[in-house]
């Protein structure tokens, strides 16, 4: 049993947790994400971490609200636990690969978008604890959603925040601050991160080929299963068959075909919408209207 000891609401569908974690938080490296059930009967969720403190042994994730099994998620309370949490799974960031002396030499941008935002966040304190400064653009559809813009203003780095609907910061998308910071400020970068909703990494990509920026992205939104036997998480990278959760989940956004990554997120949206609604409308929800599939 995790004993959640920390919540907090960050947004609309979004909520921080705090959780006991001591073992798991003594061999967290960033860019790894641990799978997390909430009971016997509980779904097991791949989520990427977010943050972790090996001396206090407290792991910290983002979890945004999708399915039924997400909302009773961020339905929990400090005080109440998760029944399993595994991990750290995955392979870290290629940046814990390279030695300070080369990172030294990387200009590196940061690209989060939604709660994208979480998972950049250990790599970018883990550069900033060997006072490697880096710039960092958060993105979100409206302020509400923007999250952890505080946190990361702590960390050695820049950060630039925006908004699609210009709610909050600077004029989004993120593409749109990504080239101001290189036409307009005039910024060399060779080094970028991109997390976020498939579609904002795929056009994250596309500028960056043009630039010739080497361009990493995190494809955990499409891990199901989390240990590579679903086959759910399969997608091209460079022409090779790869699976998100045992080869990733990070890989050359440059190499990865996102239209065949959003066709495939397609195929699981029905279903998450279906348990969501028989999880909301209980006794009462039937199946029997013709509009949910039962």
């Amino acid at each position: 049993m995790f004993k959640i000891i920390k919540k907090r609401v960050l947004g609309d569908k979004l909520v921080l947790f705090d959780i006991e974690a001591e073992k798991i938080t003594k061999s967290c490296l960033p860019g790894q994400f641990i799978i997390v059930k909430l009971d016997e009967q509980g779904e097991r969720i791949p989520l990427t971490i977010c943050d972790y403190d090996g001396v206090k042994g407290i792991l910290t994730i983002v979890v945004q609200e999708i399915g039924a099994s997400t909302k009773k998620i961020n339905m929990l309370n400090e005080g109440d636990f998760f029944q399993d949490v595994v991990g750290p799974l995955g392979n870290p960031s290629d940046l814990v690969e390279i030695t300070d002396d080369e990172l030294k030499n990387k200009n590196i941008v940061f690209i989060g978008g939604g709660v994208g935002v979480a998972p950049i966040y250990p790599q970018v304190k883990y550069l900033s604890n060997k006072g490697i400064k880096c710039d960092v653009i958060l993105g979100a559809r409206t302020k509400d959603m923007l999250i952890l813009e505080d946190e990361f203003k702590k960390l050695n780095c820049n950060v630039y925040s925006c908004t699609d609907d210009e709610s909050y910061g600077l004029k989004g998308p993120v593409t749109n601050v990504l080239k101001m910071l290189i036409e307009d400020k005039k910024i060399k970068y060779n080094h970028c991160v991109a997390i976020g909703p498939a579609i904002m990494m795929k056009f994250v990509c596309l500028m960056t080929k043009e630039y010739n920026i080497p361009t990493i992205v995190s494809m955990n939104t499409i891990m199901v299963d989390g240990t590579g036997m679903c086959g759910a998480c399969r997608l091209m990278v460079g022409g090779e068959l790869k699976f998100a959760c045992i080869d990733g989940p990070e890989f050359d956004g440059h190499k990865i075909n996102f239209d065949e990554v959003m066709k495939r997120q397609a195929q699981y949206k029905d279903e998450e919408g279906r348990a969501l609604l028989k999880l909301i409308e209980g006794d009462t929800h039937h199946g029997g209207c013709g509009l949910c599939g039962g």
